[in-house]
């Protein structure tokens, strides 16, 4: 009878801790959208929180639904003093204004309750609130930091990758050089290209109207 009571003891702590930080898994799931981010060196699967960051996620989805990925680059590798094996890496647009949507409103991770673990998926943002556009940054590791604090609004954290973190892990291992500021030595020598990324889950959303990115562009020659 102490056994078995023991046993449900066990299994209900278990439990508890399963739901308290339950993460979303490489399926389709209610509450979020997958978008595959297919690279040059591999794929990466992130699962966004539509429902606890929606304009965050919603404001990832049409990058990605325009085709405004397509094309850019992992540019920034940003490995810990302390253990090189952690950090971030950083992707995106970077500078190209073609490319850009308005800035989205800034969800902190006291609003939404995303925290920045091992794997979580955010938005780069400039040194103010609400500008982030299309940079985005992954984790390496438990980055509390980025979270918001009494003094600091944090990072807009809106997912997690479920599949291909260890291309996430090779893109943080390439080789670094220059950069400024809290960047020095943190930009990719050789950047890794994001050839594609695209909706699992749900139809895609395009917006209307040109396409400024892709003017000039040689398209294939069809025979």
């Amino acid at each position: 009878m102490r056994l078995f009571a023991r046993c449900l003891a066990i299994l209900s702590v278990l439990l508890s801790s399963s739901f308290a930080s339950a993460a979303p898994t490489n399926r389709a799931t209610p509450g979020y959208i997958r978008v595959a981010i297919e690279t040059s060196v591999g794929t990466i699967t992130v699962a966004l929180d539509t429902k606890r960051a929606p304009q965050t996620s919603a404001n990832f989805l049409t990058y990605v639904d325009d085709g405004r990925f397509d094309g850019v680059t992992f540019y920034r590798a940003a490995r810990r003093k302390s253990d090189p094996k952690q950090g971030l890496i950083q992707g995106g647009i970077d500078m190209d204004v073609r490319r850009s949507l308005p800035p989205v409103v800034h969800e902190p991770t006291s609003q939404t309750g995303i925290r920045h673990l091992d794997a979580t998926l955010s938005m780069a943002r400039p040194n103010r609130t609400n500008s982030a556009m299309g940079n985005f940054f992954i984790t390496i590791g438990a980055t509390p930091t980025m979270d918001a604090r009494e003094g600091s609004i944090g990072y807009a954290a809106f997912g997690h990758v479920v599949g291909g973190m260890d291309v996430v892990k090779k893109i943080l291992a390439v080789p670094t050089c220059c950069g400024t500021g809290p960047m020095r030595g943190q930009m990719i020598i050789k950047p890794v290209k994001i050839l594609r990324a695209r909706r699992i889950d749900g139809k895609p959303k395009p917006t209307r109207g040109v396409k400024p990115w892709l003017i000039g562009l040689k398209r294939p020659t069809v025979r």
